[in-house]
């Protein structure tokens, strides 16, 4: 199903739109309920073709249900019923399957199964009744509980990659992209955005932050940590108790006198985005990362980005038309062989150096100091959780990245040089030893028939040319002629 949040610019008339959400209401709506109770179970029905609404709230807003994806896939989700934007979704990366043999159960724990992969999902709750709120948050509750029912799991405690209005995110929670390559998380004192680029320290490399600045005063140490929540009237804020925010990140629709639905969203291209919902149409309302060149990877691995001018890739004998530059397994390979550094001499990697290239997030990140560009080199060198570095002339600085090479900034000033250990490319075959064997006999034997060839052809021509008549004839000063003869005596 295409995302209407990826398609920001188109608009749908009023009417067309009426006419559309009462069709998607009224087919929908006739398999979901106010409520689900012990003993409810349900499979897909193969008829529908977008979203099988099994919960809704009071307001027609919000349905809990399966959403139908790539046409053979089943999200279990929390969806803006106008839009089927997704809101809340379980396993984002790992979706079960558009299956009469999927199903969704519960007997005091929601289960989402199938009997050939098992269980995909469960709440693990004791609970009696499932709920829908008028917020778009999924309940579980337990009306046996005293002295009164109580909330034993929401899902506004596990958010995915999307953020309503007026849900809490705490520093306990974190909001991680579809991909799973990013996540938004909550500091003592600020949020920030941290990527998966590779293993170890690449998992949590920082790449965007945001402090309250000058209100940074506002937070009392010891007085609990802060959480952050979008708010109606227009903002992203960080907040310390339910009173005032202590910081405030405007939406362009900042204290506008606007009945609309506000959500933030991690996209999988790791910004962070807000967007409101105008009763027909998602609109842009906010992102974190206007420069598109300052987002983690927006190139793919091994490239440069140059503002205004788009992608190229770090080795220039590689065009970027494709859209990449490095075909890199991430999850695999690296550049260490039983705890030990590769080198260039076993074909581990290969060096390039370049001018001109630059950290998009440096500021977020740790530095040395190093005399020269080859003593900064040699830190990475025999270093095998080291896949590069960044070293600028001019101050000294140099930056060690820990992780495969992503997308770097393309800058005027060469001073600024990259060292980067480069792999293989996986379409490059190597050839065997046996192979090379066999090659290098047949060209052997093409240069010597080429050379016998050549030989007799000259005898040829310079018989014709004493004017004697070709024929067959010996070479009686050769070896072989020779050592037949005093074979024969």
């Amino acid at each position: 199903m295409e995302n209407p949040l990826n398609s920001l610019s188109h608009s749908t008339p009023t009417h067309l739109f009426s006419i559309t959400f009462f069709l998607l209401f009224t087919s929908a709506w006739k398999y979901s309920h106010a409520e689900l109770l012990n003993g409810f179970r349900v499979t897909p029905n193969p008829s529908i073709s977008e979203f099988q609404s099994l919960l809704n709230d009071s307001t027609g807003n919000f349905s809990f249900g399966f959403l139908r994806v790539n046409k053979v896939q089943l999200a279990l989700s929390v969806v803006h019923f106008p839009s089927l934007e997704p809101l809340w979704q379980v396993n984002q990366t790992n979706l079960a399957r558009w299956s009469d043999r999927t199903e969704l159960t519960f007997n005091g724990s929601l289960v989402f199964s199938d009997p050939r992969s098992g269980v995909f999902w469960s709440s693990e709750t004791e609970g009696d009744k499932v709920v829908l709120l008028n917020s778009s948050n999924l309940q579980i509750i337990k009306l046996q509980s005293q002295p009164f029912p109580s909330v034993v799991w929401q899902s506004f405690d596990y958010p995915g990659n999307t953020l309503v209005e007026n849900q809490n995110l705490t520093s306990e929670m974190s909001l991680e992209s579809s991909n799973g390559l990013y996540s938004l998380r909550l500091g003592v004192d600020f949020m920030a955005l941290y990527a998966k680029f590779g293993e170890g320290n690449g998992e949590n490399q920082i790449y965007w932050k945001h402090d309250p600045l000058e209100a940074r005063a506002v937070i009392i140490e010891g007085n609990g940590p802060i959480l952050a929540r979008v708010d109606p009237n227009g903002f992203l804020g960080m907040f310390q108790s339910e009173k005032a925010p202590v910081d405030i990140q405007a939406f362009r629709s900042y204290n506008l006198p606007l009945n609309n639905f506000l959500i933030l969203r991690l996209e999988s291209d790791g910004n962070l985005k807000g967007y409101l919902w105008n009763g027909s149409d998602w609109v842009l309302d906010y992102q974190a990362i206007s420069d598109i060149c300052q987002l983690p990877n927006p190139c793919g691995p091994y490239s440069l980005c140059k503002p205004g001018l788009g992608c190229s890739c770090l080795d220039t004998r590689t065009e970027y038309s494709s859209g990449t530059c490095f075909a890199v397994d991430q999850e695999s390979g690296d550049l260490c062989s039983n705890g030990e550094a590769k080198t260039q001499n076993d074909n581990g990697f290969w060096v390039l150096r370049k001018g001109g290239v630059d950290l998009p997030f440096k500021e977020l990140m740790t530095y040395k100091t190093a005399p020269s560009q080859g003593q900064c080199e040699s830190l990475c060198e025999s270093n095998c959780s080291c896949w590069g570095t960044v070293y600028s002339n001019g101050s000294g600085y140099c930056y060690s990245l820990d992780y495969p090479i992503q997308t770097l900034l393309g800058v005027a000033d060469e001073s600024k040089v990259g060292y980067f250990k480069m792999r293989e490319r996986k379409n490059r075959r190597k050839i065997g030893v046996g192979e090379g064997i066999m090659i290098g006999s047949g060209l052997i034997l093409i240069g010597g028939i080429g050379f016998g060839s050549y030989r007799v052809w000259k005898r040829k021509r310079g018989v014709e040319e004493d004017g004697i008549i070709p024929g067959p004839y010996k070479n009686l000063g050769s070896d072989s002629f020779r050592s037949i003869e005093m074979g024969s005596r």
